[in-house]
């Protein structure tokens, strides 16, 4: 079986921002591998939904440009396919919508699996 390495959060944040020397460093030769295909990653949906908060709320990040540089990362040969539709799909329905990513992420995972959503919140009606 393939070796799968869990991709955290701040490893994410630090290669994308470069506001660590050392760890961005570290990020960047990592995730170098995984560009390659030579490692792979698997992104949890809650380290996506951090990342989003972090580069939204914290430096600011443009929602468009956020989906966008997520995005390109999640296609990286070496992320796992495991979830990554469904996370790409998600971030195209977060950027379109005025929802959470949370809720975005809710929907694209029943959406992919042919499941039903059953939920209180409005902003699920903004998807059909």
């Amino acid at each position: 079986m393939k070796n799968i390495t869990v991709l955290d959060t701040n490893v994410i944040l630090r290669y994308l921002l470069n506001d660590h020397p050392q760890h961005f460093q570290l990020a960047q030769l990592f995730m170098a591998k995984v560009i390659a295909g030579e490692t792979t990653v698997y992104i949890p949906d809650s380290v996506l939904s951090e990342c989003i908060y972090v580069l939204l709320k914290v430096y600011k990040v443009p929602k468009i440009k956020t989906c966008e540089i997520l995005t390109k990362l999640l296609n990286y040969q070496g992320v796992s396919e495991i979830n990554r539709d469904i996370l790409v799909s998600s971030l195209k329905l977060f950027s379109e919508h005025t929802v959470d990513i949370v809720d975005a992420i809710v929907y694209a995972t029943a959406k992919y699996q042919h499941w039903d959503v059953f939920s209180f919140d409005q902003d699920m009606k903004k998807f059909n």
